[in-house]
């Protein structure tokens, strides 16, 4: 159970604060995560790894000479926000383009595609490679569909000591995209893990068994066993991961992970047995890892990953590394970085701004003081309308956003932005601050609107409607969802439609558009969900309309009052 913590939701953020002042020689605190405290060439690819909490020393843990440049934190299983992968990118980056890399989860593919394509928009040449590597989570057909697991040690170390040597982007990726597809993993549970502040744990396993092919979160494995002798669980393990192994590969580096609530002990009883099935099979391994690599909080359990090599890939695999949790050959001789320079890649500036778009980012504010103040009103009732399918958190997750882009709309207003940049801001606060994947399309959508809106002019009718489309296209692009699938599509497309349709003056229109996305949004009751949080509980739905389309067409409604 996770004990030692203050305010549970501070959790992340504490740990965080707490590990940068341990290792300061090494990591510095910036928005979004931390970066290297030390001196980097110019010109130097940028490797960022991250993702949620609770996996330490996933991410932050592996920053340092020899692997990455910087580490995107998220709250305790969450997927750390555009925003954040875009500050830390910034703060990383040494001209030579920034390689991003994250286990292969719905959130965070969606933010960090966002960072991506923010960062190529504004010249900071950007790539990713998606870590996929446990073997039970998708066929080897569907080898893009898994999820990424101890893998990512992998794949960061490979990107790392590659950037490390002074490979460019195009060779960063190459070599690491051929390290996923060389790597191969298999977990077993024994027991679930509990988030801090919470009484139980997220799951459960009978005494006596174990969850097989589980994943880092508690995602369900394919099947539940005994627990098995260490001899016994061993041979599963190897059996498992040699299923898939390449035709003539035989040097492999082998890596033994506890996922929190294994001890050591037991991995090396575990290792073994492994080491020799291993040798047995013909496999001749090379720098082997025992130990807690990426955890998940407290869960009890074990995986067995193995990575096939190649003379280059082994050569960046056993190249020196120096972070807080991952060493690996000599001592590498740092310069510390001016921790000012570093602070500087991520002051916030406006560009300049006529009097008629300020005027017009002051209007903006004005809603967003009007669409908060709705959003807190109606905060329940559209937290108990997510609960029925859903974890309940949709009136918070609105309420968070909407206070955080109210906030960042009145920074930007007394720092005298014009109506884009002001609608930037407040597309990033509420990206950052809502949470789950509702808030990064939302997030998305009002940086994209911005982009249809100007800092030298006063903000026009046909302005507004560029700005609803260019919205409209941005979720569709990134949400993989259609009309019909029951989401906030349901409302934002008809709404779109009308507003574009109707030539009246924009006031008027928009009025008569938010009355249709309000009785479209209302006739989501009837349909069922294809797609996202609440598909498993398809069911439930029925007879009750989508909080997402609900809570869209009430910002709809107060933007036009």
């Amino acid at each position: 159970m996770t004990t030692v913590f203050n305010d549970p939701t501070q959790f992340a953020q504490e740990m965080l604060s707490g590990f940068c002042r341990l290792h300061a020689d090494t990591v510095q605190p910036v928005t979004g995560g931390c970066v290297r405290a030390t001196e980097t060439p110019e010109g130097k690819v940028a490797v960022v790894i991250g993702g949620g909490s609770g996996h330490y020393p996933a991410f932050a843990g592996w920053v340092g000479p020899g692997m990455a440049d910087g580490a995107v934190v998220g709250n305790v299983f969450a997927s750390p926000s555009a925003q954040q992968v875009h500050a830390v990118a910034k703060a990383a980056q040494r001209g030579g383009g920034v390689f991003l890399s994250y286990g292969n989860y719905a959130g965070d593919v969606l933010n960090f595609n966002l960072a991506q394509e923010r960062l190529n928009a504004e010249g900071i040449p950007t790539r990713t490679v998606v870590v996929a590597d446990d073997i039970t989570s998708a066929s080897a057909e569907e080898r893009h569909k898994r999820r990424g697991t101890t893998g990512d040690l992998v794949v960061f170390k490979i990107a790392g000591a590659a950037a490390e040597a002074g490979y460019d982007l195009d060779g960063v990726v190459e070599v690491a995209q051929r390290a996923n597809d060389a790597t191969y993993s298999f977990a077993v549970a024994f027991a679930g893990c509990t988030l801090p502040g919470d009484p139980d744990p997220l799951f459960t396993v009978p005494k006596g068994r174990m969850g097989v092919g589980m994943g880092v979160h508690g995602e369900p494995g394919i099947a539940e066993e005994d627990v098995l002798p260490a001899a016994d669980l061993a041979r599963m393990l190897v059996e498992k991961v040699l299923t898939e192994r390449p035709d003539g590969a035989r040097r492999a580096a082998v890596l033994v992970n506890g996922l929190g609530g294994t001890k050591y002990e037991e991995m090396f009883v575990l290792w073994n047995d492994i080491a020799p099935l291993l040798e047995d099979a013909g496999v001749e391994i090379v720098a082997p890892e025992v130990g807690e690599l990426i955890t998940s909080l407290d869960m009890a359990g074990v995986s067995l990953t193995l990575f096939w090599l190649d003379e280059e890939l082994e050569r960046l695999w056993v190249a020196p590394a120096q972070t807080p949790a991952f060493r690996r050959g000599s001592a590498i001789t740092t310069t510390r970085r001016d921790p000012a320079a570093i602070e500087d890649a991520t002051a916030v500036t406006y560009p300049e701004a006529t009097t008629e778009s300020q005027a017009s980012a002051r209007a903006l504010l004005a809603i967003g003081q009007r669409v908060a103040a709705a959003l807190h009103e109606h905060e329940t009732e559209l937290g108990k309308l997510d609960s029925i399918a859903g974890d309940g958190d949709h009136g918070r997750g609105m309420t968070n956003g909407a206070d955080a882009a109210l906030k960042a709309l009145t920074e930007a207003v007394e720092a005298g932005a014009g109506a884009a940049s002001a609608l930037a801001a407040a597309g990033d606060a509420w990206g950052d601050r809502a949470g789950g994947t509702s808030g990064a399309l939302w997030g998305a959508g009002l940086r994209a609107a911005a982009g249809a809106l100007a800092d030298d002019s006063a903000v026009t009718g046909a302005q507004v409607r560029t700005a609803v489309r260019a919205a409209l296209e941005h979720i569709l692009s990134y949400g993989k969802a259609e009309r019909g699938d029951k989401t906030l599509l349901d409302a934002l497309i008809p709404f779109t439609e009308a507003l574009e349709q109707d030539e009246s003056e924009l006031a008027q229109a928009w009025a008569a558009a938010a009355q249709v996305a309000t009785t479209e949004a209302d006739a989501t009751a009837d349909l069922t969900p294809r797609i996202g949080r609440a598909r498993p509980l398809a069911e439930r739905s029925i007879g009750h309309p989508d909080p997402g389309a609900i809570s869209l067409a009430l910002v709809m409604r107060t933007a036009a009052r």
